[in-house]
């Protein structure tokens, strides 16, 4: 009689991205915004773009001005699709 030994589906690799925390006011959330240089279509300047992604911080750790590791996630609640892994850099206490 042989058996086999199930495995695991191997993980996804999941989409990363660091950024500075802007916001805490919301419970368990957090909003993180993230930056990036990109050349301008036409006249090739570089240009700065933020974009902003909401997600889960289920201890309420991070403070404003932190900098975090995010990480893509399932959807979480409407806007939610995002999970804090770790805080890179804590923010200077104002």
């Amino acid at each position: 009689m042989t058996t086999q030994t199930e495995t695991a589906p191997a993980r996804v690799r999941r989409v990363t991205k660091v950024g500075r925390v802007v916001s805490n006011k919301m419970d368990k959330t957090v909003v993180v915004a993230v930056d990036y240089l990109k050349p301008h279509p036409l006249y090739r300047k570089i240009i700065r773009k933020t974009h902003k992604f909401h997600a889960h911080d289920a201890d309420n750790a991070c403070q404003i001005g932190d900098l975090v590791r995010i990480e893509e996630t399932r959807p979480l609640s409407k806007t939610k699709r995002w999970l804090v892994v770790e805080i890179v850099e804590r923010g200077e206490e104002v």
